[in-house]
């Protein structure tokens, strides 16, 4: 499973962040930066961020 970010939806609020910090983090400007691609640990965390994302700018995609 890997995750896609619309780049033009994503505001940079950081719940992604803080729902899965291995995976998600967001810089000092405010852009979010994927630690990984592919998700194989914290699943659970990563769907909560992706369901969570209030811009919907996250999403799941199965390889």
């Amino acid at each position: 499973m890997k995750i896609a970010v619309d780049r033009t939806k994503c505001t940079g609020l950081g719940i992604c962040e803080s729902l899965a910090p291995n995976v998600f983090e967001v810089d000092d400007n405010g852009d979010l930066i994927l630690l990984t691609e592919t998700v194989s640990e914290d699943r659970e965390g990563v769907r909560e961020a992706v369901t969570g994302c209030p811009t919907e700018a996250l999403r799941l995609v199965e390889e």
